[in-house]
């Protein structure tokens, strides 16, 4: 039984489960969305919402203090794979800074919200392993 034994597994060991939801979380911060399995879905939701409530807090607290800032930057970075190569519609292949980014675009986005910044929406199974499959992503502001 599982009782009070929190977190998923996934099938993975302690470091590959770790470098699975930093990678995940660089991801989704760097795309704005992901399309994968239920499980990890739900797994990486919480991991990347506490990431852009702690860019908020070391932007607001970085306002006063920028000690702060650096602080919750330094711990933003430790937490998630720092850079990404995106491709844009061109072709053209650019690195991102996901730390950037983060402090940069996406808490400011969500200053005003409370929670709740990601969305995750059920696609179905996927056709080879019959994986039941979701689309997890930012929420817009409304």
């Amino acid at each position: 039984m599982r009782h009070r034994v929190s977190g998923r597994r996934l099938g993975r060991d302690k470091s590959h489960r770790a470098a699975l939801r930093k990678n995940m979380i660089a991801d989704m911060i760097c795309h704005e969305q992901i399309l994968t399995t239920e499980a990890k879905a739900r797994m990486l939701r919480p991991a990347t919402e506490k990431m852009i409530t702690l860019a908020k807090r070391g932007l607001a607290k970085g306002a006063d203090n920028p000690a702060a800032e650096v602080h919750a930057r330094r711990l933003a970075a430790a937490r998630v794979a720092r850079y990404r190569d995106v491709e844009d519609e061109d072709g053209v292949i650019e690195e991102v800074d996901v730390v950037k980014k983060l402090f940069g675009e996406i808490a400011p986005r969500f200053a005003e919200r409370n929670g709740g910044y990601t969305r995750m929406i059920k696609v179905g199974k996927r056709p080879g392993d019959n994986a039941d499959m979701a689309v997890l992503m930012l929420v817009d502001e409304e």
